[in-house]
């Protein structure tokens, strides 16, 4: 493709794919259109230590204020695009203009996802996707503290795990309703699972698992209470929702582009137009079985950014690494890598109860994800080993006194 090249979405993603090009030595015109206020920044931080001490915004920032006039890049804030037009290869502007490109990238991550109840629209109710999220469920929080009032997270996944440990450093009381039978259910094992709710219970938050919310409970126009289907309440002076994001694919959809869950993409980020590439958590990645999967991660935006950079110049760079993510709770890191669904045995080593241990999950034998609890050394040589598409057997990976990196091949 020849440029200009036009970037819808300025995150991760998006500001990968920009700085992709130019390492490519790609000289012409770069166009990135954000919706929000803000430059690319860090969002992992919202839900942990930003959360906790809140600096200025701008210490989120991924790049300084002179990096896009150094790189050529014209950045245009404050500027969500309503509709892609394939055929005079244009996008429109809710200010009402156009921008013209050769190739076209998609950046659009996620939406989150709200509740469908009575009161879910109240004041107090929050949820995270952006830094304004962040700056609104940290004030709640503090009129929290203000009040003695506690806060209830709905959803036991990892955001609503991680501001209810941010919640009571500060010293609120928190209650988390998971409507599953244990936290973190979709992506972790039951030993993991019963890890962070002891990790959790022991810092004071009470946790409610096969939670029905029936409704949220308001006074004056703010919430005060969740309501469930049994009839119990749950006193409130925040509620923050936490039950997951949807693709962001509305665009590519209204354009004709193939979605099902996300944008559907190949293993180097082209959709099905040869004019228009995706990355991030907009995307559907179409695997060699046929499987799709959808992955939320800075690794992913960055790897799937760097496909897509490639595609637009002509290049096939496929996204090959193992998938890895972390969330940060308490005095606990948990670090994951691979992809556990499908899992058919677990093993672990270390010490389960500090926590401090890894656990192994296998498929037929055979090595696919491994999560780590305060074991770093474990997760760094757990990549190198799904990278390296190498398996030790389940007995050899709960063995302590095994080295695992006998397992590797000798060029690692």
């Amino acid at each position: 493709m020849t440029g200009p090249f036009v970037i819808i979405g300025a995150g991760q993603a998006g500001l990968q794919i920009a700085e992709s090009l130019r390492h490519e030595k790609y000289a012409g015109p770069i166009v990135m259109l954000g919706a929000e206020a803000h430059a690319p920044y860090n969002r992992p931080p919202l839900s942990k230590k930003w959360l906790l001490e809140r600096p200025s915004p701008a210490t989120l920032a991924m790049r300084g204020a002179e990096f896009w006039q150094r790189r050529q890049i014209e950045l245009h804030l404050r500027t969500p695009v309503t509709r892609i037009d394939r055929a005079a290869r244009t996008v429109q502007c809710a200010d009402g203009r156009r921008f013209a490109y050769g190739g076209l990238a998609l950046a659009t991550g996620a939406r989150v996802r709200t509740l469908a109840v009575p009161g879910a629209d109240l004041n107090r109710v929050h949820a995270l996707r952006t830094v304004d999220d962040a700056q609104r469920i940290g004030a709640a929080l503090d009129e929290c503290t203000a009040r003695h009032a506690p806060l209830v997270v709905i959803g036991g996944g990892f955001i609503g795990l991680e501001i209810a440990a941010t919640a009571r450093k500060i010293g609120v009381e928190v209650t988390v309703l998971e409507g599953l039978g244990r936290l973190m259910s979709r992506v972790v094992a039951p030993i993991v699972s019963e890890a962070a709710a002891a990790l959790h219970r022991h810092h004071g938050v009470q946790l409610v698992f096969d939670a029905r919310v029936e409704a949220l409970l308001g006074n004056l126009g703010a919430v005060r209470a969740v309501r469930m289907a049994g009839g119990e309440q749950y006193q409130s002076g925040c509620v923050v929702v936490g039950v997951g994001v949807d693709p962001d694919d509305a665009l590519a959809r209204a354009a004709g582009l193939d979605c099902d869950r996300g944008i559907i993409v190949d293993e180097c980020s082209r959709t099905s137009d040869p004019l228009v590439v995706a990355a991030g958590d907009c995307c559907a990645r179409r695997r060699g079985d046929g499987t799709l999967v959808r992955l939320e991660s800075v690794q992913n935006a960055i790897e799937q950014g760097r496909s897509a950079a490639a595609a637009l110049l002509g290049q096939a760079r496929a996204f090959t690494a193992a998938p890895w993510f972390w969330s940060d709770q308490f005095e606990v890191k948990l670090q994951m890598v691979g992809l556990s669904q499908g899992y058919d045995q677990v093993v672990t080593r270390g010490d389960v109860a500090a926590p401090a241990f890894t656990a192994y999950y296998f498929r037929a034998g055979r090595l696919i994800a491994v999560d780590s609890l305060n074991r770093i050394p474990d997760h760094m040589l757990a990549r190198k080993l799904l990278d390296a598409g190498v398996s030790p057997t389940p007995a050899q990976a709960a063995d302590a006194l095994f080295d695992l990196h006998a397992v590797l091949p000798p060029a690692h």
